[in-house]
């Protein structure tokens, strides 16, 4: 349990992070087009390192229309306290939600629900359809060999003004060797290059931008990272040395600026980059699973 000064500095910090953001968004709103953008946010939130108040509040204050999240849990064990953790930030946030389970077991004991980890998407547009795809992977439960497995969620938004968009939320392997994120990274772009609506996809890829598996992603999304205001490394969150979680979008979407937010509720910082939508004229969804 933290001591009274310690949650007293905590809590300051948090203050003065949610002062600066909430100016922004302030600064942002004055000078951007009305209707015409779209606020996105990705963030590791490392199973709530902790902190799962602190996650939402960060969420509150920059005030996103979609966030993707990773490393969130779901009933999964005592590190999360069991807790729904995708529905609880949703209830926090007043947004919607839509979680894409990588891992799916069996709970502790009879008629206790699954315990799931995996990604979501928050979003204060409405929904119009998703899909929790699949792509390569490496288990981290007791897998020896890649094999296919889901956790590649899809989720299409409707902006005010009508247009459509793809929104994808991505999770890549974490070791040194790049063997299974290159797959990653393939087995991506034949899923995003299906897409006739503007795509953005967010996520933590585990690799600096100068990494040669992301290359090809690189050739088909731009990376909001280039027009971020300030330092945008963002991990580990506190000491950031190294840019491992990106925004990227497709050639209808125009970058408008990107940051990187300072805060400690999370083991990764999150970005969060301000878009124009070109709409696509005959825009289309995907078909629910």
């Amino acid at each position: 349990m933290s001591s009274p000064v310690t949650a007293g500095k905590r809590a300051a910090y948090h203050g003065r992070v949610l002062t600066r953001v909430a100016l922004l968004t302030l600064l942002a709103a004055a000078i951007l087009p009305p209707g015409a953008t779209l606020r996105v946010m990705t963030w590791n939130i490392h199973a709530g390192h902790g902190d799962l108040p602190g996650v939402a509040a960060v969420i509150r204050a920059a005030a996103p229309d979609v966030v993707a999240l990773q490393e969130v849990d779901v009933h999964w064990g005592d590190r999360s306290g069991f807790v729904d953790q995708a529905s609880a930030l949703a209830t926090e946030t007043g947004m919607d939600v839509r979680f894409g389970p990588i891992y799916r077991l069996a709970g502790t004991a009879p008629g206790d629900p699954m315990r799931e980890y995996g990604v979501a998407i928050l979003s204060r547009l409405p929904i119009t359809s998703w899909r929790n795809h699949a792509i390569t992977r490496l288990s981290t439960q007791g897998g020896e060999t890649p094999a296919s497995a889901p956790g590649f969620l899809q989720v299409t938004v409707r902006m005010a003004r009508g247009d459509v968009v793809d929104v994808f939320a991505t999770h890549l392997d974490y070791r040194p060797d790049a063997a299974v994120r290159r797959t990653q990274v393939a087995d991506m772009l034949a899923i995003v290059r299906t897409a006739v609506n503007p795509v953005v996809l967010m996520g933590d890829l585990n690799a600096p931008p100068a990494a040669p598996e992301l290359q090809p992603l690189f050739r088909d999304l731009a990376d909001a990272g280039h027009r971020a205001v300030g330092p945008s490394d963002t991990y580990p969150a506190d000491a950031p040395s190294k840019r491992i979680d990106y925004v990227l979008v497709s050639p209808q979407v125009r970058v408008l600026g990107s940051q990187v937010i300072r805060t400690r509720a999370s083991d990764h910082l999150p970005v969060m980059a301000d878009l124009e939508i070109r709409p696509n004229p005959t825009p289309s969804a995907p078909t629910p699973p």
